[in-house]
């Protein structure tokens, strides 16, 4: 029998439409965590550009982190948020874009979790842009992958985005494991390289912790980096689980669900977990107090 070779290039992103008692509770989630991400990260850009005292190399890269997350949660919200509301989205291969985001924040969190704030200002400087290049470059070499190869009826894909590994399910079967394999790979380098890097760095602030005399420098210590490995762990966790795994026994049904973990979850809860420091709340009252003392000369 011959497969029915598809010539167009949409798809029909169903998102939770076979869960539709559970779509109210999803908006109720999705959309405090969608307005906590952008009116978080705003302000925190802000302070970071404005305050001298935030001109370091550790607020320099959480800035970049603020401007992945806000693009990376604002291209995947707001079809989610249409879908909840709605019939299933239909779109272009071209248009999935949440891949490079996800991808850019990948590396860009290894980085971060190399302290770069012991280095120069000139070495960290190139860094981000270093992450956003290889993110992207991953990114495409997936994209590029899997548009080399034909999608077959019935294009709908039982996500809220455009996951790899959902789409690769559509492609016809000829040839598909060369890909899939070749996809892998690349999956591999962006997921495994970065969280090696990670767990590295934690470890020897594991050790250096260990060796304090301080209880209270200990304490403190734990607490910061306890909070920042929650984070890391819920993003590359359930990336982790979405795309390392074999295409034939991916489930898109749990897919979704864990999906909802690094897209909308982790990029609400970073600007909380690495803004809440005494520096940042200085900031926010300096800048506080400079409006205050500007409207009121007026």
């Amino acid at each position: 029998m011959k497969a029915n070779h598809s010539t167009e290039e949409r798809f029909l992103l169903l998102g939770f439409s076979d869960w539709r008692s559970l779509q109210p509770v999803l908006l109720a989630l999705v959309l405090p965590c969608y307005l906590v991400t952008l009116t978080s990260n705003s302000p925190l850009v802000l302070l970071a550009v404005r305050d001298p005292r935030l001109h370091t190399p550790m607020y320099y890269f959480l800035c970049h982190l603020a401007l992945v997350d806000a693009g990376f949660i604002t291209s995947v919200v707001p079809p989610l948020l249409a879908s909840l509301r709605g019939p299933a989205l239909s779109l272009q291969r071209r248009g999935c874009k949440s891949l490079a985001l996800g991808s850019a924040e990948c590396v860009l969190l290894a980085v971060m979790a190399l302290d770069p704030a012991q280095g120069q200002g000139k070495f960290c400087r190139p860094l981000p842009g270093a992450s956003w290049l290889g993110g992207l470059t991953n990114s495409a070499a997936q994209t590029a992958l899997l548009a080399a190869r034909p999608l077959c009826a019935p294009l709908g894909v039982d996500h809220f985005i455009c996951e790899l590994p959902a789409l690769l399910k559509l492609a016809c079967s000829g040839g598909r494991h060369a890909t899939e394999r070749q996809m892998f790979a690349a999956r591999v380098l962006i997921l495994l390289v970065p969280s090696a890097v990670i767990l590295a760095s934690y470890g020897a602030v594991a050790l250096g912790v260990w060796g304090m005399r301080s209880g209270g420098g200990q304490r403190k210590a734990m607490g910061t980096c306890g909070s920042h490995l929650t984070a890391v762990c819920l993003f590359y966790g359930s990336a982790i689980y979405t795309y390392l795994q074999p295409t034939h026994s991916y489930n898109q049904g749990q897919g979704k669900f864990v999906s909802l973990f690094y897209t909308v979850v982790t990029p609400a809860l970073n600007p909380l977990i690495y803004t809440l420091s005494n520096k940042v709340k200085g900031a926010a009252r300096r800048l506080l107090g400079s409006l205050g003392r500007g409207q009121a000369g007026q």
